[in-house]
């Protein structure tokens, strides 16, 4: 089974961060993978080492620093694919899915694996407009996956509990934190990965007009908040604080 997993690399999580003049993430720092991605790589491994198939990873970013991408291929991935181009910058959910689903049909797995959502995004739409895009089924939030021949069995995760869900392959399928444990990468697995083919594209070479553009409009600084009305209790706390309630509908 042959399998892409979408990464992302992000700025380091721990590191203040803030915004360029266009109001995007500045990523002038070191970038690395998101930890969410950890968990579909894994999946992939596991599943591509039982059914001797390859592991690429797919990516949209800066190309400059690849740190987060061959963090993926120590793990185990075989290569990487990034599309790397200046007009990129910002790019909406649509146009995010647009561009990797045009990779990820060059590379034609038999699976495609991300996770529910990045960490410095958060808008959870891009891995069913992947698969709307592919026209391929599409199963979210995954707690487990089984290959079963020409599908997939997916336990996914819902409001209700759980749903056991058979799917047909090729199809996209975004994974939970915890769908497995993500393995460490060795010393050898490191070495190696500095010698993984790692194919930069632009959007010149896949074709690709953008829709949507910027993201982003404007950015507003939150209002500071306010200081509070402080009591000094002299026995009547408990009517103050009813009489707080009432006045805002609470009670």
């Amino acid at each position: 089974m042959n399998i892409v997993v979408c990464v992302k690399q992000i700025p380091d999580p721990s590191a203040p961060q803030s915004l360029d003049a266009q109001f995007n993430l500045n990523r002038s720092g070191k970038l690395l993978l998101d930890e969410a991605d950890t968990f579909g790589v894994e999946m992939a491994l596991q599943l591509a080492e039982a059914s001797g198939g390859e592991v690429v990873v797919v990516s949209m970013g800066d190309a400059s620093d690849l740190t987060g991408l061959r963090t993926a291929l120590a793990m185990g991935a075989s290569r990487a694919v990034v599309v790397s181009d200046p007009a990129l910058r910002g790019t909406d959910a649509l146009d995010t899915a647009l561009v990797l689903s045009t990779v990820i049909a060059t590379v034609s797995p038999d699976l495609v694996i991300t996770a529910t959502e990045s960490s410095d995004g958060y808008t959870g739409t891009i891995p069913a407009q992947i698969a709307e895009l592919l026209s391929w089924p599409s199963v979210t939030f995954a707690k487990s996956l089984s290959a079963t021949g020409n599908s997939i069995a997916v336990s996914r995760q819902s409001e209700a509990g759980f749903d056991e869900v058979s799917v047909s392959l090729p199809a996209v399928v975004s994974v939970t934190a915890g769908v497995v444990e993500p393995r460490y990468a060795s010393f050898k697995g490191i070495m190696a990965a500095k010698s993984k083919p790692v194919e930069i594209k632009s959007l010149s070479d896949l074709g690709i007009t953008l829709n949507m553009g910027q993201a982003i409009g404007a950015v507003n600084e939150a209002p500071s908040r306010q200081a509070g009305e402080k009591f000094v209790d002299d026995g009547t706390a408990a009517q103050k604080i009813i009489g707080f309630l009432e006045s805002i509908k609470a009670l």
